[in-house]
């Protein structure tokens, strides 16, 4: 089976305008998944703040992620994946204990980073003092939420044993570069 890589980070890290770059990059190579909670919160899913409420959008957004995957797979069977973002990203965002996330989506932080062949890490701009505020309207995290998220999304993802760190730095274009030089490298690896 082709390979599959997560590029994922705290908001504000450059990871939707990478993508571009990388489709536009590697043309027929890649196929990109696109975001499971963008996609979920621009269609009307209105966001709230009860935890039930948390939960649910967090296994709504696990369970697309899951099926874009799966569809994008078997529509280019020979081509690499690229994923904006990953299964275990919810774990940022979930409001209980790690072993509940698990239990209530049926897996596991094994099976989970097993599905993946490479994690590419953005590191959230808010961490180099820059504002992450963007004409998003699905993002609304502030600048030192934005850290808080990263630091979590890191600790989750630092566990795969390909996972690649693009620290925030005032050069956007080293942060795709990088992104390329990882991507170039997980493609070798199976030709």
């Amino acid at each position: 089976m082709k390979k599959r890589i997560v590029l994922t980070g705290g908001p504000g890290g450059g990871k939707t305008t990478a993508i571009d770059l990388l489709r536009r990059e590697f043309s027929k190579q890649i196929v990109v998944v696109p975001e499971s909670a963008t996609m979920l919160f621009s269609g009307g899913v209105e966001r709230g703040d009860a935890i039930h409420l948390i939960k649910a959008h967090q296994q709504a957004i696990f369970s697309l992620q899951k099926h874009l995957e799966h569809i994008q797979r078997t529509m280019h069977p020979d081509r690499l994946m690229l994923c904006d973002r990953g299964s275990l990203d919810g774990l940022a965002y979930w409001p209980g204990e790690q072993d509940e996330f698990f239990q209530c989506l049926n897996t596991s932080l094994e099976i989970e980073l097993n599905q993946y062949d490479a994690v590419i890490f953005f590191e959230t701009a808010a961490k180099s003092g820059q504002s992450i505020h963007s004409n998003n309207p699905v993002r609304n995290e502030s600048d030192q939420q934005a850290i808080l998220l990263d630091d979590k999304l890191q600790a989750v993802w630092s566990q795969h044993p390909n996972f690649n760190l693009v620290k925030s730095s005032e050069s956007f274009i080293q942060k795709v570069m990088f992104g390329i030089d990882t991507i170039r490298k997980v493609m070798d690896s199976y030709n």
